[in-house]
């Protein structure tokens, strides 16, 4: 599994407000403080909106000029030029041909735009739900946990960020639950076809026209592969480019859209199918440390598939076009590659436990990886402003504190990992975000919980089940993975894109947003 985070606990400090003994004297009237009274907001708006346009602003007083002095040629010097090209027409047709030549190395070098037809979720029959209270109790009542550690799994669950609604796979609603080969086979079955059915269906695609498949589940790697169940499903041609990926956390997902698209810049004309999942059935741990079991609390049923094209006659009908990929590997630290670890406990119970330096090597992954990311999609006016003060600390004053790039004036919405609220807590303040924002990401953590590499997709949905996004707008799905890895991807929207029937958020989008407050739903 990926990246979690553990709910941090919040302090309350009681404040003691002391009466005046006598009224304080009124103060003295004065000019009002001009500075203060400056909207700061509308004035970075103006500089950005200045920097970004400098160009047309230099070049339309040239521009103007060049029509004044055309307009006041005479046209006897038009014909003489004219004249002048015909006597050398070698000299034309030089030029011509280094203008074809140039240009044809160009379209053919350059990289195939990569689109994205479609995607689905799955969405788990109601029967799955797993409230708090069946939750503890069927903890209980399975005998394997101690009074310690149910305490524990209960503080969890109401810091969480969940809801009421969230899914565990049928072999963890049984008394004892029953972790079977065959249960994670049917859980994996159920999640994938269950996606692939509803992507095939809306799409129309056939599936023997289907190039390239990969396939991501960090913990269930069983043989045959997940990618070969789905072969042997869809019945994809014998020469599908397959690849099952296993053991890459949280952040997979980006990571199979990266191997999809290098093979779709290799591959002429072809779709690549993405399927995102995780499985809960042989991944519950059954023992009583703590570090280890946040993850029984947190995660639970998911995935998504998703169909991409390099053909441009799919443009049309395409919702997105990837823009960037941007990986970022923090594997080779010791503590990096230890915070989330899958290994036994003092008594062989198998787990997966996350080390309490969790959230500051997730902070560390996130500023290298932004920082590789800034450049490709931040306006020039923000890069200035981060240079500036980048040279301001090194030449002046060691202490001015390093410019936080806006990169609200770069995406219009932001898809974070919903790994846990203290994942979203936090960037939510380091990226100085506003609650619409990271809306997504806590509404998929409160309806679907933590699904793991499939959890960007939900939150994509939901933005698109509120009818947000409009053509030319730009998403940022940000994900963080064990190993540790944070990975990013952005996407722009070739339309106007309309809430898609098979939506998991089809039947309750308008029950939100909700309020979330400590991780409980607030009173309205």
């Amino acid at each position: 599994m990926g990246s979690m985070a553990t709910p941090n606990q919040d302090q309350h400090h009681q404040k003691h407000h002391l009466q005046p003994l006598a009224p304080a004297p009124a103060p003295a009237r004065r000019l009002p403080d001009f500075l203060q009274s400056v909207n700061l907001k509308y004035v970075k708006l103006g500089y950005h909106y200045l920097i970004t346009h400098l160009i047309t602003f230099l070049l339309f007083p040239l521009i103007v000029i060049i029509l004044l002095e055309a307009a006041r040629t005479d046209p006897d010097e038009l014909r003489q030029l004219w004249l002048h090209l015909q006597y050398n027409l070698v000299s034309v047709l030089v030029f011509s041909a280094i203008l074809v030549f140039a240009s044809t190395v160009y379209i053919m070098t350059r990289p195939r735009a990569v689109f994205l037809i479609d995607f689905a979720c799955y969405r788990p029959e109601p029967h799955l739900k797993a409230p708090f209270l069946a939750f503890m109790e069927h903890s209980r009542l399975c005998g394997e946990f101690n009074e310690s550690a149910l305490e524990f799994q209960r503080k969890i669950l109401e810091r969480s960020g969940l809801g009421e609604e969230t899914y565990f796979p049928e072999a963890m609603h049984h008394l004892p639950p029953n972790p079977s080969m065959a249960a994670a086979r049917a859980e994996a079955e159920q999640v994938m076809f269950g996606a692939l059915d509803n992507l095939f269906r809306s799409t129309g695609v056939n599936p023997k026209d289907i190039g390239v498949l990969v396939v991501n589940c960090s913990l269930f790697n069983p043989t045959p592969s997940l990618s070969a169940m789905i072969v042997n499903k869809y019945k994809f041609r014998g020469n599908i480019r397959s690849f099952n990926l296993g053991g890459m956390g949280c952040s997979a997902g980006v990571i199979s859209i990266d191997l999809a698209r290098d093979l779709l810049q290799v591959h002429g004309s072809s779709y690549a199918v993405v399927v995102s999942t995780e499985n809960i059935t042989q991944n519950w741990y059954f023992g009583n440390r703590k570090s280890m079991l946040i993850p029984n609390c947190l995660f639970r049923v998911g995935g998504a598939a998703v169909l991409l094209s390099n053909r441009r006659s799919d443009r049309r009908r395409a919702k997105y076009r990837l823009v960037h990929v941007v990986r970022t590997h923090k594997g080779a630290d010791d503590n990096a590659f230890r915070c989330v670890y899958q290994e036994q406990d003092e008594v062989g119970k198998v787990g997966v436990s996350l080390s309490k330096d969790l959230m500051a090597i997730a902070g560390g992954a996130l500023k290298t990886n932004i920082t590789t990311l800034g450049p490709l999609v931040l306006p020039i006016s923000e890069q200035l402003l981060f240079f500036a003060t980048l040279v301001a600390k090194k030449l002046f004053n060691a202490k001015v504190k390093p410019y936080i790039p806006d990169f609200k004036l770069a995406f219009d919405h932001f898809c974070i990992h919903a790994g846990g609220r203290a994942v979203i807590d936090e960037l939510e303040k380091n990226l100085q975000l506003s609650p619409v924002h990271v809306e997504a990401s806590r509404m998929t953590l409160h309806r679907f919980g933590n699904t793991s590499s499939s959890s960007i997709w939900y939150e994509l949905a939901y933005i698109e089940a509120k009818g947000r996004i409009r053509r030319g707008h730009r998403i940022w799905q940000i994900a963080f993975g064990s190993g540790f890895k944070c990975n990013s991807a952005v996407w722009e929207a070739l339309c106007n894109v309309k809430a898609s029937s098979h939506s998991p958020w089809a039947d309750c989008i308008n029950s939100y947003p909700v309020q979330v407050v400590d991780g409980h739903i607030a009173s309205q």
